[in-house]
């Protein structure tokens, strides 16, 4: 490279987008994805010995896919070539391969060979990689916002492993955040640049886990504002808000308003009021609450608000909960919004929350009352001989699979702790229990 060409790559990189200027170059400095990239994990043994085979980043857009393959660029011995499917056709892959080939021949160097948006590339072009791929002429490493599972090639994946990134938290995003402002070779240091912890928070709380759009914020912001007299760039919450387009709400993730508003959310799904429940879930998503919090809200209310009245709402609630953490946001609004909406409109009863409750004060209040011998676990010879297990009844022997026998302590045998009502399914489960008991006697 002659000096020309040296100082054009110098001020290109400089005219560049913060985001691309502060692109991690080595693994420490990447910040998230723990689950793959800790020091005792697969993703980043295999980096730092150079032995990758092929791979498929799989996560939402700004979470470190194409950062990652950068830094395998830098890292490898291997040739790297890159390919964006959105542009790229059969040529560009053709050549991909030629270079490979000869790489591999003549200098016995692998090709790793990176494809952004793979789910872009339609069958025919997918099928073209698999012979490479599989002969090992070119370890792929391909980059998709799309479940890999529905639009990559099977047999690709069946010799690839998929790994899944997750968003980056709030606290990953003020992270890079803070190191943009302060580095002053990449980043906005050479500016004096003064910002509230408040739009800091915003921002991170505003991009849902893109540190690429939360960089393009912060950049837009201190490059539109004018230097005060003092100096310095004044970046504050306002400021930012204009910036991202998004309105500052009244919403203290760790203070009163958070409370208020899960609280409001709670109280409107016990209540059956499934507009106010979209509302206050609106607001929690549009402040950058956190998805799972809101989702293990909904899962107790199914539990205690719900309850035996309709027992598949908490089935509902749990795999929202488990969807949730799978999907993450934009899409994690839908899941919150059925599961909540399933809740609110369900027939209410708090019966086994009373129940519970009632169980535990008694048991709180009360003697630890001796379990009568026939319903005691039976183990040894002799036990019998003093009673335990004599006498017990297995309800499966009887008509309706019931036989009336005592469960509870002498001393308590007649307690009720669960009051069933009418509610729902409850009341089908009570007319139940009535029938076999009035029959059984």
């Amino acid at each position: 490279m002659d000096l020309f060409d040296y100082m054009k790559e110098v001020n290109e990189k400089s005219d560049a987008p913060l985001a691309s200027r502060l692109r991690p170059d080595s693994l420490d400095s990447i910040v998230g994805q723990e689950h793959i990239l800790g020091k005792d994990k697969f993703l980043y043994r295999a980096i730092k010995a150079d032995k990758l085979s092929s791979i498929i980043f799989f996560g939402p857009p700004g979470c470190g896919k194409t950062t990652i393959a950068k830094v395998i660029a830098n890292t490898t011995k291997s040739n790297f070539k890159q390919i964006n499917a959105t542009t790229a056709g059969k040529k560009e892959m053709e050549e991909a391969v030629s270079e490979a080939k000869i790489a591999f021949s003549m200098y016995k160097r692998k090709t790793i060979l990176f494809i952004d948006e793979i789910h872009r590339f339609n069958k025919s072009q997918q099928d073209y990689l698999l012979p490479f791929v599989e002969e090992g002429t070119v370890i792929l490493i391909g980059a998709t916002t799309e479940n890999p599972f529905f639009e990559v090639n099977k047999a690709l994946i069946s010799r690839s492993r998929v790994l899944e990134l997750k968003s980056l938290s709030h606290k990953d995003i003020e992270s890079i955040l803070y190191k943009a402002i302060n580095d002053k070779e990449r980043g906005m240091g050479r500016y004096d640049v003064d910002i509230s912890n408040d739009a800091v928070e915003f921002i991170s709380k505003s991009v849902d886990g893109d540190a690429r759009n939360a960089l393009n914020a912060l950049e837009l912001a201190i490059l539109t504002t004018d230097i005060s007299e003092d100096g310095k760039i004044h970046i504050d919450i306002n400021i930012i808000s204009e910036c991202i387009q998004k309105k500052i709400l009244k919403y203290d993730k760790d203070g009163t308003t958070h409370y208020d508003t899960i609280s409001a959310f709670i109280k409107s799904m016990r209540g059956s009021d499934p507009d106010a429940t979209m509302y206050y879930l609106a607001k929690m998503l549009y402040a950058g609450e956190d998805i799972k919090f809101i989702a293990r809200r909904i899962v107790i209310c199914a539990a205690e608000d719900v309850g035996l009245a309709d027992p598949i709402a908490l089935n509902i609630a749990t795999n929202a909960f488990l969807a949730v953490e799978r999907v993450g946001m934009p899409e994690a609004r839908i899941i919150l919004a059925e599961a909540a909406n399933y809740i609110a409109c369900a027939p209410k009863s708090n019966a086994s929350y009373l129940a519970i409750n009632a169980a535990l004060k008694f048991v709180k209040e009360n003697s630890d009352f001796d379990i009568p011998k026939h319903i005691r676990n039976a183990n040894y010879d002799g036990e019998k001989d003093i009673g335990i297990g004599v006498g017990y009844k297995y309800a499966h022997d009887f008509e309706n699979h019931f036989v009336e026998q005592q469960y509870l302590p002498d001393e308590m045998k007649d307690t009720v702790f669960l009051n069933l009502t009418d509610m729902g399914f409850e009341k089908s489960i009570k007319t139940h229990l009535n029938k076999i008991k009035k029959k059984d006697r």
